[in-house]
């Protein structure tokens, strides 16, 4: 009966070393004291979507809860200022300013077909209770 042995801690197996790569100490940058204190730069263009991403976002739920008034007035406000501060992000803030000035108008729309629907029946409330 022999026993299985695992080739990775069997000393009669022979490993491959691991390649080691020198980095010459010309390109290191020099060690500095309060490297870990600097923070890292936020100018990047990832960090400068956030106006624009939640104006797109509240456009989609404004689809859904444009009734509301407040999420497409506040995903419009959002897109805007988007446009102005963030230039990389500009079509996502074009999207956000689109579907909620679009779900703005319609739920205006709405409100103001309501509000002559129930003008116009007015006259008839006293023949209900009739």
């Amino acid at each position: 009966m022999t026993t299985a042995t695992d080739p990775m801690t069997d000393p009669a197996v022979p490993q491959a070393a691991a390649p080691q790569y020198a980095v010459p100490a010309a390109q290191l940058p020099p060690p500095s004291a309060d490297s870990a204190a600097v923070p890292a730069p936020s100018g990047s263009a990832e960090e400068q979507r956030g106006f624009a991403i939640s104006s797109l976002v509240l456009g989609l739920v404004s689809i859904v809860a444009g009734f509301t008034f407040v999420v497409p007035v506040a995903g419009l406000v959002l897109g805007i200022l988007a446009l102005k501060r963030e230039p990389s992000a500009r079509t996502m803030a074009i999207w956000g300013v689109a579907l909620n000035a679009v779900m703005l108008a319609g739920a205006l729309v709405a409100g103001l077909a309501a509000a002559a629907f129930g003008l116009f029946l007015l006259p008839f409330v006293p023949l209900a209770f009739v």
